[in-house]
């Protein structure tokens, strides 16, 4: 925000003039009179040589005035009566005080005239400063909510297909509300897409937008916290009731966690009461008004508690990075108007950790650089020649060499086995990502705790017998590994004795690590062949590994 808080040109010169002015006149206050004080001798040698033109009675003193000038001497130091036969005499009876009242006026009213132009300057600067901070306030002031009509489907949005299916019956519920009255069914009124960056949250809600030909509105939760405590929550206010007007309708907040990030020491007035409005607004609309509210994030962690409780954000779609079929799916769809002869199975498989938009990106490279090279179809090549272009840009995304594969194959393969054989519940192990299942109680043995530490152990004993060699992939495992251990023995009290010794953790992660490697020399085939399933398919489900377990062991 600029404001002018200088003296404007015009005003300084006026007061540069002012100043000099009164300088002027001080200065001449000070020197106006040529008196010179002076002895009997002086008089005396003034009157030889007849230079003395009048002499003036001021009270004690005696004036004696010349051509050169006026010389002031007590009278009782000289002859005044020879002076007085002399020359002419003036008596001043009255001292004169008009020059000095000339004076002091000007003075106080140069002081008054510059004292009330600084006031009415300062007046200026703040009616100055008020404009810009309600202009500030007007610019701050979101625009009016509005929805849209999204001409987005799914099939625009390639690779989500278990997504689109547990999002059917939402559609359908905006579709034929009626149907879901009559038979007194509850739907969520949230839903929370959770999934790392560019993996299309936003794009799959306009696609449910779009599918169930309902009014959409977007909202970003960064809009709703302002500089002004109360405009997020009245921006909110007026959201939903917009929402409720054209209901059925879908109300979308993207990057929800930050507003609705959890409440703690870092207080934030605005952003709790702006949270505060959102809880009550989802909890002040039927689950028949037809409206739904579809959060998305990347950070599910930060997220208020209650925000996530049952009637609010109950149900949790999670969409992870696309898996290589996916990623197939998806280029074609980015490929599907642009002239390529591309090998899309190759580039899918050299795509690995891309998301959609990481994929939309590199679709979007390559055909520039076919069209830098003079050629008018896309080839599989001109992929290969930026991939590292767009892994080495601003956000990397994460991507393996055919040997990482291999390596990340035979690492998350030995989890994914030792997972099932000990009944860890997992819901896939890919190649980059585990989605181990969360327990859904809250009494743990110390079989489990044991059990979970292997699974965490497994990949790097794998990688060690088939390679000879550790690797970096296992930090975060074997990281998670030694807290479990010392959460065992500190906190549960799960060692040998009540008193935990300094090295019980180190010994039960040490006899861990020997009973998984154990493990995979029994069943070395089963493991080869889970690591064989995973370099070629990318992911694993636990029913998966089952089947595979049960066809050989």
């Amino acid at each position: 925000m600029a404001i002018k808080l200088s003296f404007k040109e015009k005003n300084i010169k006026i007061i540069a003039g002012l100043v000099t002015v009164l300088l002027i006149i001080i200065v001449f206050s000070v020197f106006r009179s040529n008196t010179e004080e002076a002895t009997a001798q002086q008089i005396s040698q003034l009157h030889k040589e007849k230079l003395i033109r009048k002499v003036v009675i001021d009270g004690e003193y005696l004036l004696v005035v010349t051509d050169e000038g006026r010389y002031r001497i007590y009278k009782g130091s000289i002859n005044a009566q020879a002076l007085y036969q002399k020359y002419p005499v003036e008596v001043k009876d009255t001292k004169s005080y008009f020059w000095e009242f000339v004076y002091l006026f000007v003075i106080v009213g140069t002081f008054i005239y510059i004292f009330r132009m600084m006031q009415e300057h300062r007046n200026r600067q703040l009616l100055e400063l008020h404009s810009e901070l309600d202009r500030a306030e007007e610019m701050a002031k979101p625009a009016e909510v509005t929805a849209i009509r999204s001409n987005v489907r799914f099939r625009d949005v390639a690779g989500i297909e278990e997504v689109k299916v547990e999002l059917e019956e939402i559609i359908d519920f905006l579709r034929r509300p009626h149907k879901y009255r009559e038979m007194d069914i509850r739907l969520p009124k949230g839903v929370l897409l959770v999934g790392p960056p560019g993996v299309g949250k936003t794009l799959i809600s306009k696609a449910i937008a779009g599918e169930a030909d309902v009014p959409f509105f977007y909202q970003s939760g960064a809009s709703f916290v302002h500089i002004y405590v109360g405009m997020g929550a009245k921006r909110v206010s007026e959201l939903f009731a917009k929402a409720k007007k054209m209901a059925p309708s879908i109300v979308f907040i993207d990057e929800i966690d930050a507003v609705g990030r959890s409440r703690g020491e870092y207080r934030n007035d605005e952003r709790e009461a702006t949270l505060n409005q959102l809880l009550t607004e989802m909890d002040g609309f039927e689950e028949s008004s037809g409206v739904i509210v579809i959060g998305a994030t990347n950070k599910i962690d930060l997220l208020d508690d209650a925000l996530l409780r049952a009637g609010r954000f109950d149900r949790r779609i999670h969409i992870g990075l696309p898996a290589i079929d996916d990623r197939v799916k998806t280029l074609e769809h980015y490929l599907a108007r642009k002239p390529h002869s591309v090998d899309i199975e190759e580039v899918a498989r050299m795509t690995v950790g891309f998301s959609s938009a990481g994929l939309d990106t590199l679709t979007n490279e390559a055909a520039i650089h076919a069209m830098r090279e003079g050629r008018e179809v896309i080839e599989t090549e001109d992929f290969e020649s930026v991939k590292d272009k767009v892994l080495l840009g601003k956000h990397r995304i994460i991507s393996y060499s055919e040997q990482e594969r291999e390596i990340q194959s035979v690492y998350q393969g030995a989890k994914a086995l030792i997972a099932t054989w000990f009944d860890i519940e997992f819901d896939k192990i890919g190649i980059l990502t585990t989605q181990m299942r969360a327990r859904e109680h809250e009494i743990v043995s110390r079989s489990e705790f044991i059990n979970r530490i292997k699974v965490l152990l497994a990949g790097s004993a794998a990688t060690s017998r088939a390679y000879h060699e550790k690797f970096t992939n296992a930090g975060e495992d074997l990281s998670e590994a030694r807290a479990l251990a010392r959460k065992l023995v500190d906190y549960y009290g799960m060692g040998e004795s009540f008193i935990p010794m300094s090295d019980e953790a180190e010994t039960i992660l040490a006899q861990a690590y020997e009973d998984v490697g154990s493990i995979l020399g029994k069943l070395h085939e089963i493991h080869e062949k889970i690591s064989g399933y995973l370099l070629e398919n990318e992911t694993i489900t636990q029913d998966r590994a089952r089947e595979i377990l049960r066809e050989i062991f």
